[in-house]
């Protein structure tokens, strides 16, 4: 017997896991899913991989199946919140796989596709809707929506959704909810203003906190190679060729700190023959789900994104991870590093960073309490860069107006919503730099990266040696 039979989990969803081999839970699943049967409402403090979706779906899906009740027009029984269109699809399909055995209908809606096919698909109403914050209320607002059937609510990755300007939807739709029904908290971290946005939402939960705040994943090789800006696309290109003929990179995703820059690494790596896409706010949900699609198979292994879209990305398989540009909140390296070293595999995270990027990795470090191991050049780098062939001037696939798939152009039309927090939000991080001609390093014509809400990093460093690179390559060495 497995552990989720000993649960007394309907037979439906039990034979479901079985089918997918889960006979182990993890331990955000053997914490929550107990309390979740009993009805209490859940604060759960977790990273994306540590298994929380099955962690709130399974119980709930029991409940739902224990006391059956007709669909109410444009209504929902269950209401999971989600921060961006990526996830809350996963979220959909995984939800949809547990509940394959029932009659249990799952909808998913989100930005970026047109509202008029996700509003007929709740003419009848359902069972589970999985959604974003934007969509949500634009469906709410056309009357093809009510939340007053809810009984179960979640809302999942809270900080990504208050990073992402979505604090007031929040509180609107908390105003909508049905004040009985349990209740559902997780976020990655738990600072006083995400605790504060609970107490809106939750009564009396039991908390769940599953490894420590900020942790970085213990089977992920942490590397850093300092290097100045304009050398980083050398190095990438180098450093991804050799690994893919080698076979010492699988799949790679690759993070940069703005759209143009993700764009611009995309053709870089093209150019050189590597088979690379990106995924961010510009790109029409299609080419997003394309990109996606098209590195969860394997047929593209470089996947270039931004933090806002690869938030909850889900791919077994990925060995490593790169750091283009580091981000400019330490607890964003942690969600990074977190895309690797999945279901049991080891994982490599290399950190590219420029002289004016070290109070980043200075708080990093501090953050994480790992320092990381410093990575020299390859051999001969500044001669095969020199090889290496320019990329091509064509302009990125169309950003404005209607996408490819009929919808309204992501950042325009979504209520307000997650398209234009998708944009504003990568706006705050942006370089004032970011305009200048490609290959130019961060600080040329006056410029340096800005932190969170546009603030310059507190000084600036002198690189040492030759483009400040290290001389060898270690383990990585806890600190404190």
């Amino acid at each position: 017997m497995s552990y989720f039979s000993s649960l007394g989990l309907a037979e439906p969803l039990t034979r479901a896991l079985a089918s997918r081999g889960y006979d182990e839970a993890t331990p955000i699943q053997q914490q929550a899913i107990p309390a979740l049967l009993k009805g209490r409402d859940l604060l759960g403090i977790a990273q994306t991989g540590t298994g929380k979706t099955a962690a709130f779906s399974l119980p709930s899906l029991h409940r739902l199946l224990t006391d059956p009740k007709a669909h109410r027009p444009a209504s929902c029984r269950m209401l999971v919140l989600s921060p961006t269109r990526e996830l809350a699809a996963q979220i959909a399909e995984n939800m949809r796989g547990y509940a394959k055995f029932t009659n249990l209908s799952v909808q998913c809606i989100f930005g970026g596709v047109p509202a008029g096919k996700q509003a007929r698909a709740l003419t009848r109403g359902c069972d589970v809707l999985v959604a974003t914050p934007g969509r949500l209320l634009d469906l709410i607002e056309q009357r093809a929506l009510t939340l007053r059937e809810v009984e179960i609510f979640v809302l999942d990755e809270a900080d990504q959704m208050m990073d992402l300007g979505f604090i007031q939807p929040l509180k609107r739709i908390a105003n909508l909810l049905p004040k009985p029904r349990q209740s559902l908290f997780f976020s990655a971290t738990m600072p006083k203003a995400i605790a504060e946005l609970g107490k809106q939402f939750i009564h009396d939960p039991v908390r769940v906190e599953i490894a420590p705040q900020a942790t970085t994943a213990e089977r992920v090789e942490q590397f850093v190679t300092l290097i100045n800006q304009a050398e980083k696309q050398a190095l990438l290109t180098l450093s991804l060729r050799k690994g893919l003929a080698d076979g010492s990179v699988d799949r790679a995703l690759v993070f940069t700190r703005t759209k143009h820059g993700a764009d611009r690494v995309v053709r870089h790596l093209e150019s050189a023959g590597i088979p690379a896409a990106a995924i961010h706010g510009n790109k029409s949900q299609a080419q997003r789900t394309a990109a996606l699609g098209a590195f969860r198979q394997g047929k593209t292994p470089i996947l270039v994104a931004t933090d806002i879209a690869a938030r909850g990305i889900d791919v077994t398989g990925v060995s490593h991870v790169f750091n283009f540009e580091m981000p400019n909140v330490p607890e964003q390296y942690v969600h990074r590093i977190g895309r690797t070293a999945r279901a049991g595999r080891d994982g490599i995270a290399i950190s590219y960073v420029a002289p004016d990027e070290k109070p980043y990795l200075r708080d990093i470090e501090r953050l994480t309490r790992v320092r990381l191991a410093p990575l020299g050049l390859p051999e001969n780098f500044l001669e095969e860069a020199r090889r290496l062939p320019a990329p091509s001037r064509r302009k990125p696939a169309q950003t404005a107006g209607r996408s490819s798939d009929g919808g309204r152009k992501e950042g325009r039309g979504d209520h307000r919503g997650e398209g234009r927090n998708d944009h504003r939000a990568e706006r705050r991080s942006e370089p004032r730099g970011e305009r200048r001609a490609e290959g130019k390093p961060h600080g040329q014509h006056g410029q340096r990266p800005e932190g969170e809400g546009g603030q310059r990093p507190k000084r600036r460093f002198r690189s040492g040696g030759r483009n400040g690179v290290g001389a060898h390559a270690g383990k990585v060495r806890r600190t404190g």
